[in-house]
């Protein structure tokens, strides 16, 4: 049972420190990060706006996830919003590859989002196994 909680967190925590990291890759300085990375320049007002509201969806996202780990009652709403977000990720650069192509540079992320949703529905699966 106590292996089960470490895992819990252990999901939790990693998600959280990866999408913080990201989070702050694509609005902490977009005009200097982005081009760098992505080889397109962020000039725009609007655009640097949206990579910033971007950084701040992740960083809620992974606030919230922290809080399921401080606060386990809060774990199930939390890992169902890490397999939603996860997921959500993972489907979307799924569906960019089969109408863009293979993009080296997200093929990682891609995989590790799939890991991460799946891992989060095997925890939910026993947690809920664990409650009844």
């Amino acid at each position: 049972m106590q292996n089960i909680q470490t895992l819990k967190k252990l999901h939790l925590g990693i998600s959280a420190f990866i999408v913080i990291i990201v989070g702050f890759v694509y609005g902490g300085h977009p005009s200097s990060f982005l081009p760098y990375l992505f080889g397109f320049e962020v000039e725009a007002v609007d655009l640097k706006n949206i990579f910033r509201a971007i950084m701040g969806l992740y960083i809620a996202f992974a606030c919230y996830w922290i809080y399921g780990i401080v606060k386990p009652k809060y774990w199930r709403g939390a890992a169902i919003s890490n397999v939603l977000f996860m997921g959500g990720l993972a489907a979307g650069r799924t569906i960019s590859t089969l109408f863009d192509g293979v993009s080296e540079q997200f093929m990682l992320g891609l995989v590790g989002e799939f890991i991460l949703m799946a891992w989060g529905i095997y925890l939910l699966k026993s947690d809920s196994k664990s409650r009844y």
